[in-house]
């Protein structure tokens, strides 16, 4: 018990704190919401991508087999989100919009600070959850779109426009960096130290103001349901995975506690877009915000003790 609640003072609540801060901030000064996240995605994600996989002693077999495996829990997360929502009565674009909150999972402005604060800036369990963000975005900005779009809008138009985005350059050029041991000049360092030091903060600041701008009229049963698959059975499904591709230690850790993030605020914002009933993804990712205030504790001390 005193771990757990040693988790929910010291993890949980400085994060609340702030997007709280941002959720608020948002309402009282109506803060231009798509240049945060432009912001976010366009400089303050990338250049802290690039610092971590640079100044991280990365174990490129290890990163290969973590994406195998993200891969693989990803289809059978698809697999069985899809077969619930079936026997729940889902239909239509609803299935695409339910089944895309357990795929999609905030890694970024949610996860990331997680992983800070649980494994005390740990470089290497860093270097971990960079991978699980960079493939929440590359399912969310291919897949995600793909299925929602209502136009042939050419899909391999849609795939192209990942790589036009800051984010992979910054994975790209990480990696590249650290496999061939290259150096930046020291003015060149300190400047994207910066950016890094300022993720935490602002990544949970836009959060509170993304939250802050979701907006629906009523709450669906059936996005309950969504919500629970994706706090519950979703992180359940992926410990016996663990065990059974025989992960272990942080990186097992910063996985399991990855899987039970919240659905991503990438799912309503490409919902917006591509969806006729947008409200649905809204409802399922304010729920499952708000409900993983008591179930992450939960499973990051499960993650902690097992691990």
């Amino acid at each position: 018990m005193t771990e757990f609640l040693f988790i929910l003072t010291n993890v949980m609540l400085p994060i609340a704190i702030i997007v709280f801060i941002g959720y608020i901030a948002q309402l009282k000064l109506n803060l231009d919401r798509p240049t945060l996240g432009k912001l976010m995605v366009s400089y303050i994600i990338p250049g802290f991508i690039f610092m971590n996989l640079y100044s991280s002693d990365i174990d490129f077999s290890l990163l290969l087999y973590i994406m195998l495996f993200l891969f693989i829990f990803a289809l059978i997360s698809y697999a069985v989100s899809r077969i619930i929502a079936a026997i729940s009565g889902v239909k239509g674009q609803q299935t695409v919009l339910f089944t895309n909150s357990s795929l999609f999972y905030n890694a970024g402005n949610y996860g990331v600070p997680v992983n800070d604060l649980v494994f005390k800036s740990d470089p290497f369990a860093m270097s971990v959850q960079v991978m699980m963000v960079v493939f929440q975005n590359i399912i969310a900005y291919s897949y995600g779109i793909f299925v929602l779009s209502a136009e042939n809008v050419g899909k391999f138009k849609a795939l192209l426009g990942y790589f036009k985005m800051p984010i992979f350059y910054g994975l790209f050029l990480g990696l590249i960096f650290n496999y061939f041991q290259l150096t930046l000049p020291v003015p060149v360092i300190s400047s994207l130290d910066y950016i890094r030091d300022a993720m935490i903060g602002m990544v949970l600041f836009i959060l509170g103001t993304q939250i802050a701008g979701i907006k629906f009229r009523h709450l669906r049963f059936t996005a309950f349901i969504a919500t629970a698959v994706k706090l519950l059975i979703i992180p359940a499904m992926a410990l016996p995975m663990l065990l059974l591709f025989n992960v272990e230690g942080v990186v097992a850790q910063a996985i399991l506690i990855t899987t039970a993030m919240p659905a991503s605020v990438n799912s309503s914002v490409i919902a917006q877009q591509y969806s006729d009933d947008p409200e649905y993804a809204a409802e399922i990712v304010m729920m499952s915000t708000l409900l993983s205030a008591i179930t992450l504790p939960l499973v990051i001390y499960t993650a902690l003790n097992i691990f």
